[in-house]
Formats: C-alpha cells, sequence, structure tokens
C-alpha cells in the first residue's frame, strides 16, 4: 500500500471480529514499532503481546478506559516505556557534574514516553498497511500495578496505553473526516 493511502486510512477502529491475526503481521508489527525514533539510541521500549487465554486477564485488571466493543479484539499489544534506559545511557555519558536523572534539568519532556509513542504510532501504521484494523487507548494509572502483577511486568516498565488489533467487524463506521479541524486552524507560519 502507498504510504499516503496508509495515513489516510489510519483510523481507531472500536470492534473487531473474532478472526485471529496471522503471526507474520504481530511479528511485522513489532519490527517495525522498534524502527521508531530513539532519544540517544536509548531504545527504552518494550511490548507485552496478548493473545487467547491472556485477553480475560488482561480485561480485568485494565482497559477500564476501552470502549467495550474493543474487547471483542484477538489481540492487544502494550507498549511499555522504560525510564531507567534513558537515565543509564545518559549518565554512563554525562561529563563530570552532570546529574542526568534529574528531569526538571535534563529531561523538558519524558523522551522515553515520546518514543514509546513514536513506536506505538509505527504500530498503528503497519496494522493499516497489513489490511488490519486498531485502537489505541489508554490505561489508566491505577490500573498499572494490577497489570505489572497479572504479567510480571518490571517495576520500572510503564505502559503507555495499549492496541487492539484485529479485523474490523464494520460496526464502527464513525465518519471523522467532518469534524476534523481544518490544516489552516492547526498549523501556523512564521507567526501565531
Amino acid at each position: 500500500m502507498d504510504f499516503q493511502d496508509v495515513v489516510r486510512h489510519r483510523r481507531m477502529v472500536r470492534s473487531f471480529t473474532a478472526a485471529p491475526v496471522p503471526q507474520a503481521s504481530v511479528e511485522r508489527i513489532l519490527r517495525n514499532a522498534v524502527r521508531g525514533p530513539s532519544a540517544g539510541f536509548c531504545q527504552g521500549q518494550a511490548f507485552l503481546v496478548l493473545r487467547g487465554p491472556e485477553l480475560p486477564r488482561f480485561w480485568a485488571v485494565a482497559g477500564e478506559a476501552a470502549y467495550p466493543s474493543v474487547r471483542t479484539a484477538p489481540l492487544i499489544i502494550v507498549p511499555l516505556s522504560c525510564k531507567r534506559s534513558y537515565i543509564d545511557q545518559y549518565v554512563q555519558n554525562a561529563d563530570e557534574g552532570e546529574d542526568w536523572s534529574d528531569e526538571s534539568t535534563w529531561w523538558p519532556v519524558p523522551f522515553w514516553h515520546i518514543d514509546t509513542g513514536m513506536a506505538t504510532l509505527l504500530m498503528l501504521l503497519t496494522v493499516v498497511d497489513e489490511g488490519l484494523a486498531a485502537c489505541y487507548f489508554g490505561i489508566m494509572p491505577r490500573e498499572f500495578e494490577p497489570l505489572r502483577a497479572a504479567f510480571g511486568i518490571p517495576a520500572d516498565h510503564a505502559p503507555i496505553g495499549a492496541v487492539a488489533v484485529g479485523y474490523d467487524a464494520g460496526s464502527s463506521r464513525d465518519d471523522y473526516r467532518s469534524r476534523r479541524r481544518p490544516l489552516d486552524e492547526m498549523v501556523h507560519y512564521r507567526h501565531w
């Protein structure tokens, strides 16, 4: 599929068929995810892949923010960011006296979350290119610890949300294009 077609067709689908996602598609989605930008090449992302018997356990502890129909997805990928990877990498290369663990000085934005978000977008685009559908949804902070406990996620890894993947059931065809803000309201050249 042409890249512009992938971008144009990318949307959040909220209802899925029961058909399983082929393993080759899962692997391609994940291979593309790790090709995203990474500040300092820290690669502080991890991905928890859940399907089949793991899904009821996932829904029991996380996914409060998901639409009920999203629970029909046969595959969930939880992108996780690891701040420690960034701090360790930058501390290792720091000049004497630099304290890279001080977020207010060295980390104006949390690059570990940004890089994981970019990896997630690459997953969403790959899903479209694979002829599949997806929905990104949040995981609430109060769900972090139950999710970690249920799936053995290390304490230094934070879920930035989850991606439901499957085949579109066709019942979620909202046309958001009519509500999309015009480009000239969002882009400012040379001055606001």
